[in-house]
């Protein structure tokens, strides 16, 4: 059974072997036994339940909590050439019935279904016609009074599975459930937790990161204008605040979608199908938006203010990178975060969960706050308790000096309490800055020693520092209908001399995705492809496959059906537009190699080296220590001229040193000032138009660190 399992994951889905844990929770199933697989987003949960489909007799049915991850999904199986459906609210009570009609009669493997349908007896009825072999239950942490979504009408599916004909299996799937919440399922639906198929909680393609005490509009406008050919989800706690974020995009020239329960049905429907098919860049959004969203080419997450929990958060993050690409997740943290998010659960939650939603905050508040491994911290909380450090998150790789602000804290703790310790933050900025605003006229404050002491800063650096003390726990907020600040009881110890006071510097902000003009080619024709067959891009091929072609750059239709993800089903439909494609750049620019074996990462891989350079970087970096040329090394570790390149841009960007004149022949660099002077250093393509063709991309691109450098070098 399991060799049928294999052949219907190349045949279809375009893949040799399956990822870890698809083949244990997939060989349970198949063996009738009911399980529990609990995946991170992205691991590849589906497939889980989708080869038994096709490998059993019958029709699936898959309890899935959403409209929108019920049509990705749909229309993703309908491109493999599996026949699927779906029941829910979007379509009228006639298309539902006929629906169900031609799934009586064989005509679907997977019928999608909500919860919520299950509650109809009508419903269950009908389903007593079907041969049903597997129940595959998605979200399954929503069937837990202990989980951060609790749904009741999960519930129905413990009755459903009584009264269903035969012995039909249940798969509960789920990514977010801590080890109470795995209790509560097996015990619920009757699942031994002996078949519990647990890959582990990491997700070793993403990034974490926090950021304190910046002001979150500029991190912001940087980060998306540095990254704006790539798809990002920029989420905020409120309504309020995504449709503001949402209008000071559209103002900034950046073309966003938005998506929040206030909108109508219709104008979120848009948006999020703009978002999806590639017309938007970044969608803005509550978090009721992205629950199932099967987008698999996001390569950024923000959270413009804290989550309340640490579940919706590796939910909401995990939505980046699924498709095995290396993505970043970012909070952007601030004091006044938390205020808001308790006002939310008083709003929302039942008085007997209160406390429970309360902890759970606090300790999304420690995540923002700790100094150690950002996703150690994420994976103990899920229960991994022997979690390492992973050498790839903000604080894991945190270079940045610390500079002693001890002066300048005890400057703001003074003014506060000479103030009172009742007024807010803006007014003590411009007490501190030395403003002439007509309220701290009238209250006098322009007679206290502190006015004006810091009046070589802005108000607005000020306030960033106030902010970044009371991160720090050295000032605190008294809430209320106006907030105040106070000296906090570690911040009298800075006042008397006790502690001093270390600031980091500012975060830099990098691209996420490095530029490729082949990738660029191939994602435009998958959205052209796309738009003409009225699906999302990510439907065709994903970025991974994308980037899979750029490394093995296909001749012929047996080659392209060794591409990551790319099936029988796929090279007919799509192969000879995409071989012509790739067959048209190859003749157009020679000096690009191709790897005869995949450039996707394999599934299960080692841990990074704590600066984030694996051995296969080093011993590339040791032969260019040696003197060898990159065709040289590439040469003798028989690999791809482009992969060696990779790896010395790696290095160069973990501070090791390298020869740039071995990198950049010298005839050249008078060629590249000239260029980079006159095109400017935000977008490679400009410059690599003004240059010679012996120039390529990853000359410009050691070229630019190389400036970087000398500049560095004559500030410090």
């Amino acid at each position: 059974m399991l060799e049928k399992a294999q052949e219907l994951l190349k045949t279809y889905f375009g893949y040799s072997s399956f990822r870890k844990g698809q083949e244990q929770a997939i060989s349970s199933v198949l063996e009738g036994k009911n399980t529990v697989c609990v995946m991170p987003t992205g691991g590849g949960k589906s497939i889980v339940y989708q080869i038994p489909a096709l490998a059993l007799p019958g029709t699936t049915l898959v309890i899935s909590p959403l409209i929108s991850l019920m049509k990705d999904q749909v229309d993703t199986l309908l491109q493999l050439g599996i026949p699927a459906a779906y029941i829910n609210s979007s379509l009228s009570p006639q298309e539902a019935e006929q629906t169900m009609v031609e799934a009586m009669h064989g005509g679907y493997k997977l019928l999608y279904v909500a919860p919520e349908r299950l509650e109809s007896y009508d419903f269950q009825e009908m389903l007593q016609h079907l041969q049903v072999p597997l129940v595959a239950v998605d979200e399954a942490h929503c069937i837990s009074q202990w989980g951060h979504d609790f749904r009741p009408s999960y519930l129905q599916i413990a009755r459903l599975m009584d009264k269903l004909q035969g012995n039909s299996v249940v798969l509960a799937l789920t990514a977010t459930a801590t080890p109470r919440v795995r209790e509560d399922i097996c015990a619920t639906l009757s699942i031994d937790p002996i078949n519990s198929v647990l890959t582990g909680f990491e997700r070793e393609n993403l990034s974490f990161s926090v950021v304190k005490g910046q002001d979150r509009h500029a991190f912001l406008k940087d980060y998306v204008r540095k990254n704006k050919s790539e798809a990002g989800i920029i989420y905020a706690a409120t309504r309020k605040t995504v449709d503001q974020l949402y209008d000071w995009l559209q103002k900034e020239g950046i073309d966003a979608s938005r998506y929040h329960a206030g909108m109508s049905d219709n104008e979120r429907a848009n948006e999020q199908d703009r978002f999806l098919k590639d017309q938007a860049d970044v969608m803005v959004a509550t978090s009721a938006f992205g629950m199932g969203i099967d987008k698999s080419n996001i390569r950024y997450v923000v959270h413009y203010q804290m989550p309340k929990n640490m579940e919706s958060y590796y939910q909401e993050a995990g939505r980046a990178g699924r498709d095995g690409l290396p993505s970043e997740c970012t909070v952007l943290y601030s004091p006044q975060d938390v205020q808001i998010q308790r006002f939310l659960i008083d709003q929302s939650a039942e008085q007997v969960r209160m406390s429970q939603e309360l902890e759970k905050l606090q300790q999304m508040v420690d995540y923002c706050h700790t100094e150690g491994c950002l996703q150690a911290f994420i994976l103990e909380y899920f229960g991994d308790h022997e979690a390492e450090p992973c050498g790839r998150c903000g604080n894991c790789t945190d270079t940045r000096s610390s500079v002693d602000v001890t002066k300048e804290a005890q400057m703001v703790l003074s003014c506060i309490i000479r103030m009172g310790q009742k007024f807010g933050k803006s007014i003590t900025a411009n007490v501190l800055t030395g403003s002439r605003n007509k309220k701290v006229l009238e209250l006098g404050f322009d007679n206290l020693s502190t006015y004006g002491i810091l009046k070589e800063q802005s108000a607005k650096q000020v306030t960033e520092l106030i902010e970044f003390l009371i991160s720090a726990n050295l000032i605190g907020v008294e809430q209320g209908t106006y907030p105040t600040i106070y000296v906090a009881p570690a911040g009298k110890d800075v006042l008397t001399g006790k502690q001093q006071v270390f600031r980091k510097e500012a975060v830099q902000i990098k691209q996420v995705a490095n530029d490729d003009p082949l990738f660029e080619e191939l994602r435009q024709l998958r959205k052209t492809v796309a738009e003409g067959e009225h699906v999302p891009p990510f439907v065709i091929f994903s970025d991974s496959s994308l980037k899979d072609m750029c490394a093995r750059l296909p001749q012929n239709e047996e080659e392209f059906l060794q591409v990551s993800g790319v099936g029988q089903h796929k090279l007919e439909k799509y192969g000879e537009v995409f071989l012509k494609a790739i067959l048209e750049f190859a003749a157009a620019n020679p000096e690009r190699e191709r790897v005869l074996t995949s450039s996707v990462p394999p599934k299960t891989k080692t841990k990074p080296a704590k600066k984030g350079v694996n051995d296969s970087h080093l011993e590339t970096y040791k032969l260019h220590k040696e003197g060898l040329t990159v065709q040289e090394i590439a040469a003798k570790r028989e690999l791809a001229v482009s992969t060696m390149e990779n790896h010395l841009i790696q290095c160069i960007q973990n501070g090791m040193e390298v020869d740039f004149s071995n990198l950049i022949p010298d005839k050249f660099s008078p060629d590249l000032e000239k260029a980079v002077a006159e095109a400017g250093r935000e977008k490679l393509k400009p410059i690599k138009e003004l240059l010679p063709d012996e120039v390529s991309y990853f000359m410009i691109k050691v070229f630019l660190y190389k400036l970087r450098k000398q500049e560095k070098a004559i500030v410090d």
